[in-house]
């Protein structure tokens, strides 16, 4: 597995300090995040994982902790929309350049606005998708939120 991906090169690009972790994807997991979590030994709510969704027909990505669910209500709020939905699997792999299970916030083929929970700012470290399955990466939620120009905000249910 490499440790170089299109999201380490973002991270390195914009100089954050970040660690890069492995571990045992298991594609039969009933929920990707929390099976990364149990994997590396890490409380769920630092290890994050990547939504990608629309609100009101355009694309945003939604970045919470993995024993949490994002509010459509909530998210639609933040992006000054009336209403938000996953995208398909599809669509997300086709529109970040990833595939579902390793999709990162950092290094999208497309840039779109995105959203970190402000509960994930009170870790000293979390872990987000490193951009690949089975590789995470370790760093500070707000040199994430800086790096990415994310907005803060309440999106958990």
């Amino acid at each position: 597995m490499s440790k170089t991906t299109r999201a380490t090169q973002a991270l390195d690009r914009a100089h954050v300090v970040h660690e890069v972790v492995s571990y045992e994807y298991d594609p039969d997991a009933p929920s990707i995040g929390l099976q990364a979590a149990q994997a590396i030994g890490e409380h769920p709510r630092r290890v994050l994982k990547t939504l990608m969704a629309e609100v009101d027909g355009k694309a945003v990505c939604a970045v919470v902790p993995s024993d949490r669910e994002v509010s459509m209500k909530k998210l639609a709020a933040v992006f000054g929309g009336k209403a938000a939905h996953m995208m398909k699997p599809a669509d997300a792999e086709r529109l970040t350049g990833f595939h579902v299970g390793g999709i990162s916030p950092f290094g999208q083929k497309r840039t779109v606005p995105t959203v970190v929970e402000e509960s994930a700012l009170a870790e000293e470290r979390v872990y987000m998708n490193g951009g690949q399955r089975g590789l995470q990466v370790r760093l500070a939620p707000a040199d994430a939120v800086a790096a990415l120009g994310a907005r803060v905000a309440s999106i958990v249910a």
